[in-house]
């Protein structure tokens, strides 16, 4: 599994619906091979994105895992600054 992939299911606190269209958003990028479509396929693009979250809140749900309206709670690393050593 990719590393940068974020697990949905989680014991402390209920998934939001963010956090869902995130990681719907992600996993059509992976698989289109783009970032931003074209304008040409936005339309599909955004659908497929609609029809994985939905696919993802009913899988979190059938498995009794709290979903919740909010946004995608995900912050960010910092990064290194320059010179500072890596881990």
């Amino acid at each position: 599994m990719c590393r940068s992939i974020k697990t949905l299911r989680r014991a402390e606190t209920a998934t939001t619906t963010g956090e869902i269209e995130a990681a719907a958003r992600q996993y059509v990028r992976k698989v289109s091979g783009h970032r931003k479509p074209s304008v040409r396929d936005a339309a599909v693009f955004e659908a497929a994105i609609s029809e994985v979250a939905e696919a993802s809140r009913r899988l979190l749900e059938a498995m009794n895992v709290p979903v919740e309206d909010g946004p995608d709670r995900w912050t960010p690393r910092s990064l290194p600054t320059p010179g500072q050593a890596r881990g």
